[in-house]
Parts: C-alpha cells; structure tokens; sequence
C-alpha cells in the first residue's frame, strides 16, 4: 500500500510537471480585446485573393495552381468555375488576384490577373475579363486586356494586385521579374503600376504619354514586387505595398509619373547579406521616400482600409497581411499618416496572402499554404 501510495504521489507530481511545462496555447487577444474567429473554408491550394459578390451570393476565391472557386453565403465551397485562362504555376507564378467590375450589376465581368507563359521559358503577368454566368459556375467570353511586356520571369515576382478607382480606371502593380534593372527602365513593364480605362485602352493623360522610348501604360516606376492595393476610402489615392528584398518591405503612394527607387534606393540589402549592387542608400536623387517602412521584412501581401461601423476600435485602420511574419498587421491612421501597429493573429503560424473588408464589417483573411483556409475576423462581443 506505502508503495502504491508512492507511486501514485510521484504520478502527480510528474503530472504537474508536464503541466507547468507545457506552453499555455496563446490568446488571440488585441489592443480592444479578444479576436473572434471563425474558420468558413477550409481545403484551398495556395489561395491568392477574393472578391466579394453583391446580393448575398458569396465570394469568389482565386487559388493559385489555376482555379476559381466560389464560397457562397452559406459557407459551401464551389468546383473550379469554368473559362479560366491556363497559368503558368511555377515558382510564384499562377493565378492571382480577382476584382469585379465597378459595374458589375450591369455588365456581370470578372477580372483576373495571372502570370502567363511566354516563349523560351519565360512568363510575365496579364490580366483579362470574363462574365460571370447566370449560374456562377463560368466566366464567359474571357479575353486579355493587359500583358506585361517583355516577358522575363522565371517564376518571380510577378505582382500583382487589381484597383478601380473612383473615376473608374483599372491600375495594375507589376513586379519586376526579379529582374532589377527593369524597375527603372520605362521601356518595360516590369516594376510598374500602370493605369488602364476598364477596357484595356490606355488613358491619354496616362503621364508617359507621348514620351520616346516610354510605355505609355506606365502611372509610376521603381517598384520591386507590389503584392497589396487598395483604394483610400476617405481620400481616393491609390495605396500599395511591396516587398524588400532582405529588409525595406514599404508602403508607397503611387503619384503619376514618380520613381519610388527599387533598385537605386531600399533600406533593404540582398539575401546573401550583401549590399544591393546598384542601391545609393535609403534615399536616392529623383526618387520618392517610402511612406511607411518595416526595417525587418514581414513579407507582406494583401491590403484593405477598414471604415465599418461593426466594430469602432478599427475604424481609420489599414489591415495588411504577412506571409513571413506569420501575422494580420493592423495599422492605425491619423489621416495619411500610420501612428501604430499592432500584429494579430501570430498564435496560428499562417501565413497571410489576402485581406479584404467585407460589406458586413467583417475582415475576412486567406491563409497562404496547401491546405489554405478562408477565415472571418472581428472583435468579440464585451
């Protein structure tokens, strides 16, 4: 009996011990109090980005290996819908992000950006439109409206995200391949953000217009990899985001016809811990400051300004995902200008590619991996 006794007081012990060791699983708290989060979809290869549809009928989701996917209201997850153009899905490349129509009510088009291949093993990125079928199961008639030209990518840096603005122009940010010097070449599309009317056509106030040896597409130049738009909801300026390369991951605000520096300015260096070849410094002649900066790259991608009344605490908030960093960045605004950060969502060890604001005030999140998941997230109830 002394001996079972023994025994049974050493079983607790090493119990509690076990206990007091194990980490206690993380609070997905915030700076105004618990998260609520709730898994909608599970299931997604590689998600890239989503649009929401009007009238209740859901979302489309865009998964990179060359899939579109609608989640209706209910929750259920659609077969790839039909009409999608073939993707070159290497490296970075695939399907990419999705954005409707500013009159999608009355025309029902859907626009796709895509990294597509070229000839020699080269690809770069395009975009094109199709209609959504009165079923949602095809996009009809899809025709490309955009290619970036030359193509030089061997799977890298492709972008690319899709913005209307309030005057209904379509911009697209473009990565440069990979390929550095392109960013500063107004010859090529690599490492822009051009603005096109809805149609493809190039607007004639475009700020190249008419200059020799620039692409007429061309809104702004020296860009590396801009993976995050979206539309200022309170002024109407164009935000968008890009990686560094080992460090310097910024938010720009791209102006007509300005240089934001990749690669003659970065407070990034390169992944081999040496310095960029051609880089002058964190500032260079000609060129524009970043507007916010992150000396430690989160690898960021995906943006949206949040101004709901749902929840108060995040109005005047611009959410922006982490891959890398494994985080949901939320920074707080005082006008243009970024006060705070605070990262939510670190106990999942997700990687973030998209964030959008839905129309019911929620913030809806893709998880970037095989098994990749559409997830809703709020503040809980006090």
């Amino acid at each position: 009996m002394r001996l079972l006794a023994w025994l049974r007081g050493c079983a607790l012990l090493l119990c509690a011990c076990l206990l007091q060791a194990a980490p206690a699983a993380p609070a997905l708290g915030t700076a105004h109090g618990p998260l609520e989060l709730h898994e909608l979809v599970g299931g997604l290869e590689h998600p890239w980005a989503l649009a929401f549809l009007p009238d209740g009928q859901g979302m489309l989701v865009t998964e990179r290996p060359g899939r579109l996917r609608r989640v209706s209201a209910e929750g259920v997850l659609s077969a790839s819908l039909a009409g999608v153009p073939p993707v070159y899905a290497q490296g970075q490349g695939g399907l990419l992000d999705v954005a409707l129509s500013p009159q999608f009510a009355e025309d029902r088009l859907v626009y796709l950006s895509y990294a597509e291949a070229g000839q020699d093993g080269y690809a770069g990125t395009a975009v094109g439109r199709g209609r959504l079928s009165a079923d949602l199961r095809a996009l009809e008639d899809f025709w490309v409206i955009f290619r970036q030209q030359p193509k030089l990518s061997t799977g890298a840096h492709f972008g690319s995200r899709l913005v209307f603005d309030r005057a209904g122009y379509l911009f697209v940010t473009l990565g440069e391949n990979n390929q550095r010097a392109t960013a500063q070449d107004l010859g090529k599309l690599q490492g822009k953000v051009v603005r096109l009317h809805a149609d493809g056509r190039i607007p004639t106030d475009n700020p190249f217009i008419g200059k020799a040896g620039a692409r007429a597409e061309i809104w702004s130049y020296g860009h590396r990899n801009p993976q995050g738009a979206a539309l200022n909801p309170w002024t109407g300026q164009l935000w968008i985001h890009e990686h560094g390369p080992r460090g310097g991951d910024e938010i720009n605000l791209p102006r007509p016809g300005r240089n934001y520096g990749w690669p003659l300015a970065t407070h990034g260096i390169n992944y081999s811990l040496l310095p960029i070849p051609e880089a002058q410094g964190e500032r260079a002649p000609g060129t524009e400051a970043p507007w916010y900066v992150w000396k430690k790259s989160p690898a960021i991608s995906g943006m949206a300004f949040y101004d709901s009344a749902r929840f108060p605490a995040w109005r005047h908030s611009l959410f922006v995902g982490a891959l890398a960093g494994q985080a949901l960045i939320r920074l707080s605004l005082d006008g243009d200008r970024v006060v705070g950060e605070e990262r939510l969502l670190e106990s999942l060890n997700a990687r973030i590619r998209d964030v959008r604001a839905g129309p019911d005030g929620w913030v809806y999140v893709l998880t970037d991996a095989r098994d990749g998941k559409l997830l809703r997230v709020g503040l809980a109830a006090p």
